[in-house]
Order: C-alpha cells, then structure tokens, then sequence
C-alpha cells in the first residue's frame, strides 16, 4: 500500500474567484506528488500500518539463552490463551464403567441351607460369648479396618473370622480397590458391615431385622456382609457413582464364586452381599 503523506503547496489562484489566492494544505499520494514534479518533504504511515502501543508487554524471551524467539513468542501466547480460558468449575461425578452382570439376586442366589452345610463343616461351633473365643476349636483372626476394607461400627456382631474367611475377605476388598483404581474411579474401599454372631446377638438382630435367621452362618465366623449401598473414600473427592462402585464389587465377587472360593447371597432389605466362605 502506497504511504500517504501530507504535502504542503502552493496553488495560484485559476481566477474563478473563489480561492482568492490562498494557500492551503492538500493531501496526496507520493505517486501523485511524484507525477507533478514535487518533492516528499515527510512520510506519515497509515492508520493500518500503525504498531499498537504494548502496554504491560512481558519481557522478550530472547533473554534467555538458547531460546528461539519465535517459539518463545508462540509459548507466550499459548500460555495467555490458557490462562485466560474460563475454569468450569461446576461439581462432577466421576464416571466409573461397571459391566451390567443382569439381575444380581438371581445370580447371587446361593441358599441358606448350603452355606450352613459349609459353615458347619469349616467354621468354630457357636459360641455363647467372647469369653468362649479362646475355647474354640479354630483360631479366629481379629477383624479391623485396613487399606483393603473398612469396617462399620458392628451392633450385632464382633470383630472375628476363621482364618480362610479373613483371607477370603482381604481378596475382594483388594480386588475391588484395584479395579476402582485402574478404571480411573478414584480411590474406594468396601464397607464391612457384619462378621461373627453369637446366639444371643442373632435373637436381638430378630427383634430388628424379621429377615435374620436363627440358623446364622455368622455364628460359623465363616461368613461376612458387604454392603453395596455404600463406599468409603480413602482419598480425594468422594464423587463416583455408586451404583458404578456397585457393579464392580459385583463382579470381583462373581470372580471368587466361579472360582469356588464361596458362596453369596444377594440381599435386598439389608442392602449387603451376604457370603460364607467354602474353602
């Protein structure tokens, strides 16, 4: 684009009489001015070709050495662009895959009368109290919360399991919490919420809960509940989908079952996976 500039020049009046025979300023292109003899006395650049004023510029990256300035410029820019972006901070819930395993309380339908059969056969027989914990005919583990499972404050029951049950027990809370992990569900651990019975506990859980049977594998220390209504956080926001978390200790137990390593009861009015150990 041709630069304009701004010319000062002396016209005579052509005796129109209008003019008069002033002198006034008149604005030209340099190939106009060029044409007629003239001589550019300024040069003036267009409002196009004008630089804005940098206010607040950052310092050039040429400064540092090594630093190309043309990438530093490119950096510096992504940088403002990111910078600036609106940060979306509406509140999310971490999506978790769960593989739908169909209706839970068929596949997970094992009857009372078998788990007893095992419970007998592998566990202590029932004791009246704790003070009978040091008389039973298997050693019995203590029960607490760990990095694999947490468990609840227990009303009905005490913190006890022979020790096939308690190994059983660590490898679906491990199992779980890897999974949860590795599907990027955050970090959760599996809530524990009944362990060993006694006969006396059993009558008052009666009083509460028409559902509980006076034949109680609990009694056994062979068997445990796990509920599926709800999680424990370990660490960072506790924003996954329940119903996902569900899904997934689900499956690590139908892992365990065709293995042969239990059985399982799915039960509804106590929200748990209700399981007996077999071996």
């Amino acid at each position: 684009m041709t630069a304009a500039i701004i010319l000062m020049v002396a016209v005579a009046a052509c005796g129109d009489g209008k003019s008069g025979g002033a002198s006034y300023k008149e604005t030209i292109t340099a190939d106009q001015w060029v044409e007629k003899g003239g001589e550019v006395y300024a040069e003036i650049p267009s409002e196009e070709e004008e630089e804005p004023e940098a206010l607040d510029s950052p310092a050039p990256a040429t400064s540092q050495p090594g630093v190309d300035p043309s990438e530093s410029k490119t950096a510096d820019t992504a940088t403002a662009s990111s910078v600036a972006a609106p940060v979306d901070e509406t509140p999310r819930r971490r999506v978790v895959t769960g593989r739908n395993l169909g209706n839970l309380a068929e596949l997970f339908n094992d009857s009372n009368h078998f788990q007893l059969l095992h419970a007998e056969r592998l566990g202590i027989d029932p004791i009246t109290d704790l003070r009978s914990y040091y008389h039973t005919k298997r050693p019995l583990v203590r029960i607490e919360t760990n990095e694999d499972f947490m468990v609840e404050e227990l009303t009905h029951s005490y913190p006890y399991l022979i020790p096939e049950a308690d190994r059983l027990l660590h490898d679906i809370g491990r199992a779980f919490r890897d999974s949860v992990k590795s599907r990027r569900g955050g970090d959760y651990r599996m809530v524990v919420t009944s362990l060993l019975r006694t006969p006396v506990t059993v009558k008052k859980l009666r009083r509460v809960n028409r559902n509980a049977t006076e034949q109680s594998t609990h009694q056994y220390a062979t068997t445990f509940d796990i509920a599926y209504n709800k999680f424990n956080a370990v660490s960072g926001p506790d924003d996954a989908n329940y119903g996902d978390l569900k899904l997934i200790l689900a499956e690590v137990i139908r892992d365990l079952h065709a293995e042969g390593r239990c059985m399982v009861k799915y039960e509804r009015k106590s929200p748990c996976f209700h399981i007996t150990v077999v071996r």
